[in-house]
């Protein structure tokens, strides 16, 4: 295998691992939430549109999360504030049986 190949693998092996986390862990979570950098889980959800020179962008902040990102050491933060001008997207999980 070339150094390339070993990367690659590497890679696989780390997105499969995190994808098996995010399996994991959903149904610890009421949100989901994607920006264009991130894709979080999370508890508490706000988005917040504000205007600056006639731009809109969007505070959005979220308690109790799980990050989506695979170069991180710790995925569970306790708040996570984001600032964008892109889409952010929010979707309510299903609720869960009792």
């Amino acid at each position: 295998m070339t150094a390339e190949e070993d990367l690659d693998q590497f890679e696989a092996e780390v997105e499969l691992a995190l994808y098996q986390e995010y399996r994991a862990v959903l149904p610890m979570f009421r949100y989901v939430v994607e920006t264009e950098r991130r894709f979080y889980l999370a508890n508490d959800v706000k988005v917040v549109p504000r205007a600056s020179e006639g731009a809109t962008y969007f505070e959005v902040e979220l308690a109790d999360a799980w990050v989506w990102d695979m170069y991180r050491p710790a995925r569970f933060v306790s708040s996570v504030r984001v600032v964008t001008y892109k889409d952010v997207n929010v979707e309510a999980l299903p609720e869960k049986d009792s």
